[in-house]
């Protein structure tokens, strides 16, 4: 049968819609003690003083751990900047909380009513510190620094001032911006706020961790790159990384949020301290407390263009709060310096961007990785100048996009297979525009009308009697995103492939341990390996379950994963193959892929080759809006999409119809609060994320299949994409509705009224 290409059962649905898959809260081993992960629950504080003694006296307490436990008490993705436990006894680093959600004991006992209750047992001491919630006040002279004291690591040339809370500066210098805006006849300015978002997978944070008979630590975990969990685990410990195993059962759900560590260290510490199986389940609450979020940003825009419709100016200024901690606060500012003049060839540009320690909850991974912050500013700019222009937005986007054989602002071409442009052609067709003669316009039959749903029977309200209140509104955004690491960060996968048979090739077995987060990552190597042999995929056996099948695969993230661990799977099959060819029986053989290169920022100049390649997605949004109330209803949102291949169709198809989901819900809905940096939306209750009648009424994902030259049969990564313009988009159909402009984010009923009842 055919693999790539078909929509197959993917092969872990039976048994997760059963409830037979095994998440790490499912499992349980013999002798297991449960693990309560303790909060400092204060945003910034010094620790003078922990009395641990009544909690390691209370009923079935086996061991208090605190900082002085911890062999190296330090851990970061990018750089080790965070304490594993705040607390006495270990570095100056650590004897300061700088967000509620640092961890500072664990208390391992026999049930996990016995650790909460001893956790409340312990008596700690805090000298309160001046808590900073804001970037402004964190870069205003004489604001106390966050982090005074140096780090063991911290990976930029240009080195950090321990005095202040600026943790990096990325700058991009193209052209001579005066100049482009004397050449301007119209400029537009903005500043656009980006807010907080919680992952809220269906998950929350919990795992396992025991000492095996081999002497070697097994962490159970949910993650989403198990050779960086193996190697900061065994930092932490000062232990081998060959002494850490880390295995991945089902996996809840990530969006970026099990990037970061969370559990895996304190998991091992304890099972490596005490001796026993250790176990943790996190409340919701916990969660939402404990781990990173999406960063807020503000972006300061002006850009120019000509009255002919070319962009000739464009200067951004970003600012992100990163919260307590880096965490990939400096990659995710890299992508928005580049992302935040969208997808355009503009030949004057100046960016400034930074990224700002406070004692908010820290920012981290988060589908789209600065995307949606940097394309929201850059799609508005242009919704703004076309409205300046009195020009389409598509006919403007059209006379500046980037295409085959365009240089970004960074100086480097663009990479071959560059679809910007066809990805906004296809999303203006399906939304109501027309080409002619050259240029684009909205269709008048389709400008301002309400879209007629899908026929399934929409949900009605009572608000349907009072339609005449009702605006209606139609608004286009298009993006582009990196497919894998970037700007010079090391980027490989590994995968081996074992063939079986006796003349010709029975059955294979394939090797490769990205993660399976929910996506359908490992449907897809099996697709593809079976593609590359020539087999069923009912032939392929994969093997992915922990850090010793393979070498590393990466992370699932950067909408990476199947363009990676694809390209590896080729590579593997091919050189299995050539042995089978000389009668090698079983034939196996491993390949790690290495793509081409990208380089960082030059520090002053910003130019670089960024990115190994790009997805595309161009979208329409449809809304509805009550005048009175505020509320948005999307009454239909068309996502186009180049994927490159479809290597699962209905796959891609769930990622477009959930990326827009999740973005919808950021858009209008969600809105994590913190106040003193304190979470004060710390449950499902008070943080809303979208349910069915949240989102669209209609979501029409459309597929484009133009091969990236450098993807395994074509595939470009997808996951993210969708998500990117989705936020523009509604923004655009806002004001087309309403004639205000909507700025800052998140779209509330209120937020919306408000700016109607300012007059735009």
């Amino acid at each position: 049968m055919r693999a790539v290409g078909s929509s197959i059962p993917r092969f872990d649905a039976a048994e997760k819609v059963t409830g037979q898959a095994a998440y790490p809260a499912d499992i349980d081993l013999p002798g297991q003690a449960w693990l309560k992960i303790v909060f400092a629950g204060v945003p910034h504080a010094r620790i003078v003083r922990m009395d641990t003694e009544r909690a390691a006296a209370a009923e079935g307490v086996i061991a208090v751990l605190t900082a002085a436990d911890v062999p190296v008490n330090e851990y970061g993705l990018v750089m080790p900047d965070q304490p594993v436990l705040c607390g006495l006894g270990s570095t100056p680093q650590a004897e300061v909380v700088r967000w509620e959600g640092d961890k500072v004991a664990l208390v391992v006992a026999e049930s996990a009513a016995q650790a909460e209750a001893a956790a409340r047992l312990l008596d700690i001491e805090y000298e309160a510190l001046p808590v900073i919630t804001s970037t402004e006040q964190a870069l205003a002279a004489g604001a106390q620094p966050l982090h005074p004291h140096p780090f063991s690591n911290f990976p930029y040339e240009e080195g950090r001032d321990r005095q202040s809370n600026l943790l990096v500066r990325h700058r991009l210098r193209c052209g001579d911006i005066d100049a482009g805006f004397a050449e301007a006849d119209v400029c537009v300015e903005g500043v656009y706020s980006t807010h907080p978002q919680e992952h809220a997978y269906l998950q929350p944070e919990a795992g396992l961790a025991h000492v095996r008979g081999d002497g070697r630590i097994e962490v159970i975990v949910a993650g989403q790159w198990m050779h960086e969990d193996q190697e900061q685990i065994s930092h932490a410990l000062d232990l081998p990384a060959n002494r850490i195993v880390v295995r991945y059962p089902a996996v809840g759900g990530a969006f970026g949020g099990r990037e970061d560590m969370s559990i895996q260290i304190p998991l091992a510490l304890a099972a490596w301290k005490t001796g026993r199986p250790v176990k943790t389940v996190w409340s919701r609450e916990e969660s939402i407390v404990g781990h990173h979020k999406r960063h807020a940003f503000v972006i300061r825009a002006k850009w120019g263009a000509t009255r002919e419709g070319r962009i000739a100016a464009a200067q951004m200024d970003l600012t992100s709060d990163s919260g307590a901690y880096a965490y990939t606060s400096t990659k995710v500012l890299a992508n928005a310096t580049l992302m935040c003049l969208g997808p355009y060839e503009i030949p004057n540009a100046h960016v400034d961007a930074r990224t700002v320690y406070t004692n908010n909850c820290p920012g981290g991974a988060f589908r789209g990785f600065g995307g949606p912050q940097a394309h929201f500013a850059a799609e508005m700019q242009m919704t703004k100048l076309a409205h300046a222009l009195k020009m389409d937005p598509v006919e403007l986007r059209m006379r500046n996009i980037l295409r085959d054989g365009s240089t970004l602002v960074t100086g480097s071409p663009v990479p071959a297979g560059c679809t910007t442009e066809e990805v906004l052609a296809e999303a203006a067709r399906q939304g109501g525009w027309q080409e002619r003669d050259g240029r684009w316009t909205v269709s008048a039959a389709t400008a301002g009308a309400a879209p007629q749903g899908n026929g399934n029977g929409l949900l009605t309200t009572s608000l349907d009697s009072s339609r005449g209140r009702i605006a209606r509104g139609k608004g286009i955004a298009v993006s582009y995103k990196n497919v894998g690491y970037s700007f010079g960060f090391p980027e490989h996968c590994t995968a081996w492939v074992e063939l079986h048979g006796a003349e010709t090739v029975e059955r294979a077995r394939v090797g490769c341990v990205g993660a399976e987060v929910g996506q359908g990552a490992h449907t897809a190597f099996i697709l593809m390996t079976a593609e590359m042999l020539g087999l069923s995929p009912e032939q392929v056996e994969l093997e992915a379950e922990d850090t010793d099948v393979t070498g590393s695969s990466g992370s699932s993230s950067a909408s990476r994963m199947t363009f990676m661990a694809g390209n590896a799977i080729q590579g593997a099959a091919e050189r299995a193959m050539a042995l089978w060819r000389d009668e090698e029986r079983p034939a196996r053989a491993e390949f790690v892929y290495h793509p081409r290169a990208t380089t960082p920022f030059d520090r002053e100049t910003g130019a670089c080759d960024p990115n190994i390649t790009y997805g595309y997605c161009a979208q329409v949004a449809d809304v509805e809006v009550d005048r009175e109330t505020g509320h948005v209803t999307v009454k239909r949102l068309i996502s186009v999409n180049d994927v490159g291949r479809a290597i699962h169709p209905q796959h891609v198809e769930g990622q477009i119809e959930g990326a827009v989901a999740q973005s919808i819900g950021w858009t209008l809905l969600e809105n994590y609060l913190q106040e003193g940096g304190v979470t004060i939306t710390p449950h499902l209750s008070n943080y809303l994320i979208p349910g069915v009648a949240d989102v669209a009424e209609e979501i029409v994902p459309v597929i484009l299949e133009l091969p990236d030259p450098q993807g395994p049969l074509g595939a470009r990564g997808m996951a993210e994409m969708p998500f990117l313009p989705t936020a523009p988009a509604i923004a655009a159909a806002l004001h087309d509705a309403l004639g205000a402009w909507y700025d800052t984010l998140p779209f509330t009923p209120e937020t919306v009224w408000r700016g109607m009842a300012a007059g735009g």
